[in-house]
């Protein structure tokens, strides 16, 4: 499920790393912070980040691709949504 090198802060932007446009938009006013959270997350290996607006605690994608399913709780990072013209 891995499909990007998340070693460098240059890496590719893939499904563990931006979530599908339903569950977080791009025109977002905290989509940058929200983000550098969640990367920082992957990166660390943390299972998760405060969210910036709420201090609600997020799952990371990494995280939710190791339970291996949807569980259908409308996760933001969730990696089995499927994309636009995938």
């Amino acid at each position: 499920m891995w499909s990007g090198d998340l070693e460098t802060d240059d890496a590719p932007v893939d499904v563990l790393e931006a979530p599908h446009p339903a569950r977080l938009a791009p025109d977002h006013p905290s989509y940058a912070r929200i983000m550098a959270a969640h990367r920082a997350a992957l990166l660390s290996g943390r299972p998760g980040y405060a969210d910036p607006d709420t201090g609600l605690f997020v799952f990371t994608s990494a995280l939710l691709a190791s339970n291996g399913t949807c569980c259908h709780r409308e996760c933001r990072h969730c990696p089995f949504v499927r994309r636009p013209g995938g």
